[in-house]
C-alpha cells in the first residue's frame, strides 16, 4: 500500500511539473511557471527513492504504467478531455505490466 501511495504521489507531481512547463512554452504561461516545474520535477524523482524495490530501473519500470494511468485522469481531471475506450484498454494493460513487475517472484 505504501508503494501505491509514493507511486500516485510521483505521479501527481511529475505530471504537474510538466504541464507548467508545457503551459509556460505551449499555453503562453508566464515564466515564473518553470518555478513550480522544477520543485515538481524534484519532488516527482525524490519521492521514488523511497519505493520498496532493489533496482532503480524496477521502479521505473513500475512507475511506467502508473504514470500513463496518473496522465488519463490528469486529462480528464484538468484538461477536461474524457479518455476513450481505447486509453482506458491501454492503460489497464500497462497497469497489469507494472504489477507483474512489482509482484512478480524474484530470486534472491
Amino acid at each position: 500500500m505504501q508503494n501505491a501511495l509514493i507511486f500516485a504521489a510521483a505521479a501527481f507531481f511529475e505530471i504537474a511539473g510538466c504541464f507548467a512547463v508545457w503551459g509556460w512554452w505551449r499555453l503562453d504561461k508566464p515564466a515564473l511557471w518553470l518555478i513550480p516545474a522544477a520543485v515538481c520535477l524534484g519532488l516527482f524523482a525524490w519521492l521514488l527513492t523511497f519505493v520498496d524495490v532493489e533496482h532503480a530501473g524496477r521502479a521505473y519500470a513500475i512507475y511506467g504504467g502508473i504514470y500513463i494511468v496518473a496522465s488519463l485522469a490528469w486529462l480528464w481531471a484538468v484538461e477536461g478531455t474524457r479518455p476513450d475506450r481505447w486509453d482506458t484498454i491501454g492503460s489497464a494493460i500497462c497497469i497489469i505490466g507494472a504489477a507483474v513487475i512489482l509482484y512478480g517472484p524474484r530470486q534472491v
